[in-house]
C-alpha cells in the first residue's frame, strides 16, 4: 500500500506523534511543522488532543481506559490519513509507554515519536489554559504529571527540549527528522 500512495502523491507519508506534558509545546511545534510542510506543497493533517477531545473523543473521560481509547481512535484516524498520502502530525500527551507501544505496533514503520520535553515548573508557568491552576484548586483530578503518571519515553525517535531550545531550533530538528524518515528533499 505504501508504494501505491507514494506513486500517487510523489512522497512517502508518516505519522509524527508529539508526546509530552501539558504546556510543553506539542501543539505549537506540530502547527509550526504543518506550516513548513505546507510551504513545501506537502499535504499534512494536524490532530490535536484538545480539538479531538471536543469532537471525535468527546464521550471519553480521563481514566486510564478512556485515555487509551482516545489514543487508539486518533491512531486509527492517523493510519487512514497516511493511507491517503497525508503526513499526519499528532499532538497528544499520550502518558503511558504502553499506549505509545501500541501505536508503534499498529502503525509500524509509519510511526515516529517526538518527545517534547519541558520541566514541570516551566509547563506550570506557561499554563495558558489555566489547567495547572485548576488542579491546584482541586477542580481537576487525574491530571497528567500531577496525580496521574507521565512515563517519559525511553527511546523516542527525537527528543526536543522546549525549555532549553527555542521554537525555531526545535522546528529545524523536527523538520530534519521528517525529511530523513520520509525521504523528502526539504531543508530544515
Amino acid at each position: 500500500m505504501e508504494r501505491g500512495v507514494r506513486q500517487k502523491t510523489g512522497h512517502k507519508a508518516g505519522v509524527f506523534w508529539f508526546t509530552g506534558l501539558s504546556g510543553a509545546g506539542k501543539t505549537t511545534l506540530s502547527q509550526a511543522a504543518a506550516k513548513a510542510l505546507r510551504e513545501h506543497g506537502l499535504p499534512c493533517l494536524v490532530l490535536d488532543g484538545d480539538v479531538c477531545r471536543k469532537g471525535l473523543c468527546r464521550d471519553l473521560g480521563f481514566s486510564e481506559t478512556d485515555r487509551a481509547e482516545n489514543v487508539r481512535r486518533v491512531g486509527e484516524v492517523a493510519a487512514l490519513s497516511v493511507g491517503q498520502g497525508i503526513i499526519c502530525l499528532c499532538a497528544f500527551i499520550t502518558p503511558l509507554e504502553s499506549m505509545r507501544a501500541e501505536l508503534r505496533r499498529r502503525l509500524a514503520q509509519q510511526y515516529h515519536e517526538i518527545h517534547v520535553h519541558c520541566g514541570m515548573q516551566e509547563c506550570q508557568r506557561r499554563d495558558v489554559k489555566h489547567l495547572y491552576a485548576a488542579v491546584s484548586q482541586g477542580r481537576i483530578a487525574q491530571f497528567t504529571g500531577i496525580d496521574s503518571p507521565y512515563e517519559v519515553p525511553a527511546h523516542p525517535d527525537l527528543r526536543v527540549d522546549t525549555q532549553a531550545e527555542d521554537v525555531e531550533r526545535c522546528l529545524r530538528r523536527i523538520m530534519a527528522l521528517i525529511a530523513e524518515r520520509l525521504g523528502l528533499p526539504i531543508t530544515p
